[in-house]
């Protein structure tokens, strides 16, 4: 298997051209410093890397090391920032297939690692920098939730490439018993069980789907408009560190009366 370029590796390198990036990480994590409109953002993808020390994360996957080392660098940059006034934007390039799989990564603590990076999104959150994540290809499973669910924002491109779940599809198919054919007509009907990103827009936890003219081959045009959209998360994102910004959606309701419910309950 040889590395390929993944879109989380294109659009790190469109969004921040020529950034040298930061050294002493695994190769699998890669950050860049650039800037939008001037000010400095911090950049950070999780990428094939075919050399990866534990094969399962070999294709982007998340895995033992890119949990503990997005950690380190989300938590680094809390720390640097910690008596600035203004806090410096964070954006999460996601296109991650999933969670590494394997008996090494269960043995060592996997849930340990994605929960330190998912940790240290939070706080950053909550410390006052602009988190925004950049969903460009698949933001799947455990490797979402510790790589950008986190952030303020959360931006798509609108595109059958990019895909948002919990399990694949193979996996859901066998926990549900059924075929894949059968799942996909079931999940037509069901949004949240839906993988398309249309669906996935209709739960309210998108800021922004972007129709893109070519992911994998983006023009002047595109990567204006990522960037225009870019600024104004993070310009959004000054506003609140709370995530209530996705509960507004009609297929969410549910989830505002059962807060509701035990907010007058406690």
């Amino acid at each position: 298997m040889s590395n390929t370029v993944s879109r989380g590796a294109l659009w790190l390198e469109k969004l921040a051209p020529n950034a040298q990036r930061l050294s002493g990480l695994c190769p699998s994590v890669q950050v860049a410093d650039g800037q939008l409109n001037g000010e400095a953002v911090r950049f950070i993808a999780v990428v094939p890397d075919a050399n990866n020390h534990y094969p399962r994360a070999a294709r982007g996957e998340v895995g033992l090391l890119e949990g503990w080392t997005l950690a380190k660098v989300v938590s680094e940059t809390v720390a640097a920032d910690a008596n600035n006034a203004v806090k410096r934007p964070i954006v999460a390039v996601i296109d991650v297939p999933s969670q590494a799989y394997g008996r090494r990564e269960e043995g060592f603590g996997i849930h340990q690692a994605l929960a330190g990076a998912a940790g240290a999104y939070a706080n950053a959150r909550l410390a006052g920098h602009p988190v925004i994540g950049l969903i460009v290809g698949k933001a799947m499973s455990g490797a979402f939730l510790a790589h950008g669910y986190q952030a303020n924002r959360l931006i798509a491109f609108n595109d059958k490439g990019v895909l948002i779940h919990a399990m694949g599809k193979e996996s859901a198919a066998r926990i549900t018993l059924r075929s894949v054919e059968a799942l996909e007509k079931l999940a037509a009907t069901i949004p949240p069980m839906a993988y398309d990103i249309s669906n996935y827009a209709t739960l309210g936890m998108l800021e922004s789907l972007l129709d893109i003219s070519n992911p994998d081959a983006p023009d002047e045009n595109d990567l204006t408009q990522v960037i225009a959209t870019l600024q104004q998360a993070i310009h959004d994102a000054r506003q609140s560190t709370r995530l209530t910004n996705r509960l507004g959606a009609d297929n969410r309701r549910s989830s505002q009366i059962v807060r509701e419910r035990m907010k007058a309950s406690w």
